[in-house]
């Protein structure tokens, strides 16, 4: 990704953005982490960066960190670090630092109530949908006239189920192209996505073997369903790039658990897990930062958006990795409000 591309991209995240040079000053941010900071996008370049935290004592401390990312080229976590905003308030953020050209580049989520469902998803999304429509059409056309000319009822279904997924991405493209990204939410039986997606990977050329592990008792979340499954798409995709044969899906509903901030009385526990070499140790701490991929084209924004989607239904993404077990774990409140 080239660096026009690159901003074009980060100016769209919901995430806030920022890029520290090698003096450890600002020099530049994304509107997320400008609105979150109520600061001014170019008031803000050239600021030292110790100047974003708000604990004075943990400034110097701060800088050295900062400064041992840049020497060592190694990346770094810092959790509820709080942060200086616009008219003296603080906000509490988790933040990713990792080398980028010759400073840092800045990853911050900001520990707060998730956003409504009825918000618009970060327009990350919105620039592919430009791309993917035209595709789109022309996979679904060639999917009807395979339909209609074959002879066996196997693969007019596998040409339906093509056909479906074209509607399915190309539904997706135009809300978030036409109606600003606004969520499609209902009622979601999480395990008819689960079925659906062991449909769709018994249609690779190479299926793997698929276990279900399912709890019959877990009812339906409120959320947007298109959204959801591209997510277990993306999870169960990666773990085949990366080398996986066989897949379980696992659902566990869990009572009394913390996300983030939150305590929830229940959530939904959706397990991908598979058998494959597992995650490197140098890509556990950034795995989820925009364009980190353990693959060599790999453009590392599957799990970046997977995550952003997961927080969009004031849920999770974790996950757990050793050699031949690998679980990514998405978790979503079953109940409308919050604690």
């Amino acid at each position: 990704m080239n660096a026009m591309a690159w901003h074009g991209w980060a100016e769209q995240m919901t995430t806030g953005i920022a890029l520290v040079d090698a003096e450890l000053r600002l020099c530049w941010i994304n509107p997320a982490l400008a609105e979150a900071l109520g600061l001014g996008r170019r008031s803000a370049v050239g600021q030292p960066f110790g100047g974003l935290l708000a604990d004075p004592d943990g400034v110097a401390e701060g800088l050295a960190q900062a400064a041992r990312v840049l020497r060592e080229q190694r990346p770094l976590q810092w959790r509820g670090v709080a942060l200086l905003a616009a008219g003296g308030g603080e906000i509490i953020a988790d933040i990713a630092l990792q080398p980028f050209e010759d400073g840092l580049l800045l990853e911050v989520h900001v520990l707060a109530e998730p956003l409504s469902l009825s918000s618009p998803l970060s327009a990350t999304l919105r620039g592919f949908a430009h791309e993917v429509k035209n595709p789109l059409a022309g996979l679904r056309g060639a999917a009807q006239l395979l339909q209609r000319r074959v002879d066996t009822e196997d693969l007019r279904a596998l040409a339906g189920l093509i056909i479906d997924e074209a509607d399915r991405l190309g539904a997706l493209a135009n809300r978030l192209l036409h109606n600003d990204g606004a969520a499609q939410l209902g009622p979601v039986n999480i395990h008819h996505l689960l079925e659906r997606l062991a449909d769709l990977l018994q249609a690779e050329p190479q299926p793997p073997q698929l276990r279900h592990d399912y709890d019959p008792s877990v009812p339906d979340l409120h959320g947007d369903a298109d959204r959801l499954q591209q997510v277990l798409l993306n999870l169960a995709r990666n773990a085949l790039e990366a080398g996986a044969h066989t897949l379980t899906l696992r659902t566990r509903v869990e009572h009394g658990l913390r996300l983030g901030e939150r305590m929830l009385r229940m959530a939904l526990r959706v397990d991908v897990l598979d058998d494959g070499p597992g995650v490197p140790a140098a890509l556990r701490d950034t795995l989820f930062q925009p364009l980190v991929s353990g693959r060599a084209d790999g453009n590392g924004l599957g799990l970046a958006l997977s995550r952003e989607i997961a927080h969009e239904h004031g849920g999770e993404l974790r996950f757990a990795s050793r050699p031949g077990e690998t679980v990514f774990s998405l978790y979503l409140p079953l109940e409308r409000g919050h604690d």
